[in-house]
């Protein structure tokens, strides 16, 4: 989320509408006077920017308070009534839809299950179809579609808007999204990996101030969303955190549904467990039959999940060595059995990497549950049409959102 310091700004040039704007959506300025002290604009200045900010709808004004004499009190905040944007979270056999109102909160969501292998040219159709039948749903009191964010598994291509390399997807790769959903919105369409959506939801309410963080999604597959400095860091190609491929000795031999061999998620990821389990003769199709087995008492699904989560962790140490973040999030299907799960990630974490790096470290399960890839999809358009920019391309006279 674009935000400013609370400290004066040492820039010579002048904060703008969208400056101010942020500090209002992250709740470090509720008033005028603040954001005098905070910009070292003029109230004249102060004035001009609130009041272009209330003219588009993005912030309101209302009083609070007691009045001591003279006005009541008042108090500025940005009105996240004053439109939607709509999300979609498409896995492999599941597409989680939802609308959420200007914060990034889900207003409404329904899931989409699919055949695994369905094409772009078969699923987006539905999807579009479902996202303006929820769209209509709410009347006409929601405002205007801002935007639609949508996270894909795999290595993205955030300018185009489509899938770069994705093993799992297949048919998706070079597709861009934005054509298949003309009909819902001519709002811009913003595309990234799921993984680095899901971190993005994180770093919202009382997790914002954790400027490095690592989200592992433990699921069908194994991915992971890293946050360095407070920035989201996707790579040279975007394959930052594509975690699930990377060799280890546990897999020696194994062949991964990648097509290559070793491959951490070949012996870690829900469908390896769901093989593994299958070979035993029980009925299991999808990683969540094996954490249902597991919260159930099943001793062998719980052994396995253990496992997962130790053979994890010993990949995963040489990430905390190398980017030393202050907090992992356990996200994804087996963060349902969080504790059997994080047993076995913290013995082989905190056994292999350094003592420096695990200090202070922090190992926390995700926060908004199955919602996690809508409200990180919002999150992430969100990031995009409220930034300071755009706020600023808005104030100038673009369409108002």
């Amino acid at each position: 989320m674009a935000s400013m310091r609370t400290t004066p700004r040492s820039t010579t040039s002048p904060a703008t509408g969208g400056d101010v704007f942020a500090l209002i959506r992250d709740g470090q300025a509720t008033t005028r006077t603040e954001i005098g002290n905070l910009t070292g604009l003029s109230r004249t200045a102060v004035a001009a920017r609130v009041s272009s900010l209330q003219a588009s709808g993005l912030v309101v004004e209302r009083e609070e308070g007691v009045s001591t004499g003279g006005r009541p009190p008042v108090k500025l905040s940005f009105h996240v009534q004053a439109g939607v944007v709509l999300s979609a979270a498409i896995g492999r056999s599941r597409t989680q839809l939802a609308i959420c109102d200007l914060a990034g909160d889900v207003i409404v969501a329904e899931d989409v299950e699919q055949e695994i292998g369905t094409s772009p040219a078969e699923l987006m159709p539905v999807i579009a179809q479902r996202l303006i039948a929820l769209r209509e749903s709410l009347g006409e009191t929601a405002g205007r579609t801002v935007g639609i964010g949508i996270s894909l598994p795999g290595t993205v291509d955030t300018e185009r808007g489509c899938s770069l390399n994705s093993p799992m997807m297949s048919g998706w790769d070079g597709v861009p999204l934005q054509p298949f959903l003309t009909d819902v919105t001519d709002a811009p369409v913003f595309v990234d990996n799921d993984a680095n959506v899901m971190v993005l939801a994180e770093r919202r309410g009382e997790r914002r101030d954790f400027a490095d963080m690592l989200l592992i999604k433990a699921s069908t597959g194994l991915g992971a969303g890293l946050v360095s400095g407070g920035v989201l860091q996707r790579g040279a190609l975007g394959a930052a955190g594509e975690i699930g491929h990377t060799k280890t000795a546990a897999a020696q031999g194994v062949v991964c549904r990648c097509g290559d061999v070793g491959c951490i998620e070949a012996v870690a990821g829900g469908w390896a467990l769901v093989r593994n389990l299958q070979k035993q003769g029980r009925d299991v199709t999808h990683i969540r039959d094996v954490i249902t087995l597991a919260l159930a008492g099943d001793a062998e699904a719980r052994r396995m999940i253990r496992e997962s989560g130790r053979q994890i962790g010993e990949v995963l140490s040489g990430a905390i060595n190398l980017l030393n973040p202050e907090v992992v999030i356990v996200g994804g299907d087996m963060a349902q059995a969080y504790d059997t799960f994080v047993a076995g990630l913290r013995e082989t974490l905190y056994g292999n990497a350094i003592a420096v790096a695990t200090q202070q470290l922090q190992i926390l399960p995700w926060t908004h549950g199955e919602l996690s890839g809508v409200v990180g999809s919002a999150t992430m358009a969100l990031d995009h049409v409220l930034s300071v920019r755009a706020v600023d391309q808005l104030l100038a006279g673009a369409p108002r959102p």
